[in-house]
């Protein structure tokens, strides 16, 4: 009796602090968004500065989730999970105390880094402690606060932005982060690995953060700097070469070689990277638009923006359902046909654009994101082998996060070419509108060719014979 009080326990605390660690990050990236012009208003900043305030927190993410997952496996999920929040925290109140611009942009690459740890383990530790019967409710359970952190971002960032100032966002985060701290070192017990025994591949973890980065940097900075070319092409040279290094030892930090023999797992991987490098930035883009432009305060564009996330939440389980009686092919490619039509009406932006139209795509883009997400995640998940599933979803995270870095570092360098550096003012607001409506171009043409990705993965009759 005492042992099953133990376990029981133990999948309760888990749960709790798993669940409340995977709320930091979505709630986090959806209320900065909301602070930009205040940041930009106390350090003086321009556009391509505050650009990294975003930028660096993702790039950082994606440059270290797939070596601290796979570490992870290997020397104790729960060893990681702790730094992981540990330093999420404390960068949260260096960003917090941030004196300058630049100590804000470290302070989230440290934040960044933490989150890496903390999503590299906190899915497996459930997986690890609750039994596959129970397994699909505390998934569903985490799904849910993730999109409770999307949904309450906007607003409870922009509320504490307009009535505390932008610093009581990251403080706010840091006094969650430490109680998920506190709680896991006190009622955690035991530690759990994957992969005991087997060799981390060290020099291919510092191949995959230095490409990454070099390229994402390079991308971002190529209208700004001569010298960007030359590091974008250290980046995809690097990448080569970790790439090559994988496919060669046997226990690789990124199972490549899953996409070289499964069409599904690859193009559905390949339509999630270009879905999230097409939407990820419209929040960002519509943020400084309602309010640089449009003269609105934090607050009241927070409930704005709140039509996005309240739509997925809503349609996300319906299309999860949806796509266990209809091919998910067919289900996320219609989705993704949605958020086309949605970015394509964006890309008409302007100072008279009413916001009955702003709001009605925003709830396209809510209602395509749905539809695509949860049966692209059930046709990735789907085609792989049970012993595969772990690789499957930390390499979906991943490319969630590279089309995130992506997607900002796009809108970087546009917004580079059009407005330069000049700080967020109503002045230069039609150089801003500009650069939003090429952006909306560029990323319409991207998720039409995400649709044609989505639809080349095909039918789940194959996908049923390769997981078999």
């Amino acid at each position: 009796m005492k042992q099953d009080r133990d376990d029981q326990a133990l999948k309760r605390y888990t749960l709790l602090a798993a669940t409340t660690a995977a709320f930091l990050a979505p709630f986090m990236g959806s209320a900065i968004n909301l602070a930009i012009p205040a940041i930009g208003q106390q350090f003086n900043s321009g556009t391509l500065m505050l650009s990294w305030v975003v930028t660096s927190y993702l790039l950082a993410s994606v440059a270290f989730l797939v070596p601290f997952g796979r570490l992870a496996d290997i020397r104790g999920r729960k060893k990681v999970f702790v730094a992981g929040i540990g330093t999420f925290s404390l960068a949260s109140v260096l960003c917090g105390l941030s004196w300058s611009i630049e100590i804000l942009i470290i302070g989230r690459v440290f934040q960044g880094i933490g989150s890496a740890m903390i999503f590299g383990t906190g899915m497996a530790m459930l997986t690890s402690v609750f039994p596959p019967q129970e397994r699909g409710r505390v998934l569903g359970i985490n799904s849910a606060v993730v999109y409770a952190g999307l949904t309450l971002g906007p607003v409870l960032g922009g509320a504490l932005n307009h009535n505390l100032g932008w610093h009581s966002i990251f403080f706010f985060s840091a006094l969650i982060g430490f109680i998920v701290l506190g709680l896991t070192l006190a009622k955690l017990q035991g530690e759990w690995t994957g992969a005991a025994g087997e060799s981390f591949d060290l020099p291919g973890a510092v191949l995959y953060t230095v490409g990454l980065v070099a390229f994402t940097y390079g991308i971002s900075t190529v209208a700004t700097s001569h010298w960007a070319w030359y590091v974008l092409a250290l980046g995809v040279i690097t990448l080569v070469v970790f790439a090559r290094r994988q496919l060669r030892i046997p226990y690789p930090i990124l199972q490549l070689r899953l996409f070289s023999h499964n069409p599904t797992f690859a193009f559905s991987n390949l339509a999630a990277l270009i879905n999230y490098c097409a939407t990820f930035a419209v929040g960002f883009l519509l943020s400084l638009f309602l309010q640089v432009s449009l003269g609105y305060n934090s607050q009241v564009a927070g409930f704005i923006l709140l039509v996005q996330p309240i739509i997925m939440a809503i349609v996300s389980p319906a299309a999860g359902r949806l796509s266990d009686r209809i091919d998910p092919r067919i289900v996320a490619s219609a989705g993704m046909g949605i958020s086309t039509i949605g970015l394509f009406i964006l890309i008409f932006i302007n100072e008279q654009m009413p916001l009955a139209v702003v709001m009605f795509t925003l709830a396209l883009l809510g209602l395509g994101t749905a539809l695509f997400a949860s049966p692209n995640n059930n046709a990735i998940l789907g085609s792989v082998p049970k012993q595969f599933l772990g690789v499957a979803s930390s390499t979906l995270g991943t490319m969630r996060l590279t089309g995130q870095v992506a997607s900002m570092a796009l809108v970087t360098l546009i917004l580079a070419h059009f407005t330069g550096n000049v700080e967020l003012s109503p002045a230069y607001s039609h150089l801003f509108i500009k650069a939003a409506s090429v952006s909306y171009i560029i990323f319409t043409v991207l998720s039409v060719l995400g649709v044609m990705a989505s639809l080349a993965r095909g039918s789940s009759s194959d996908r049923d014979q390769v997981s078999a």
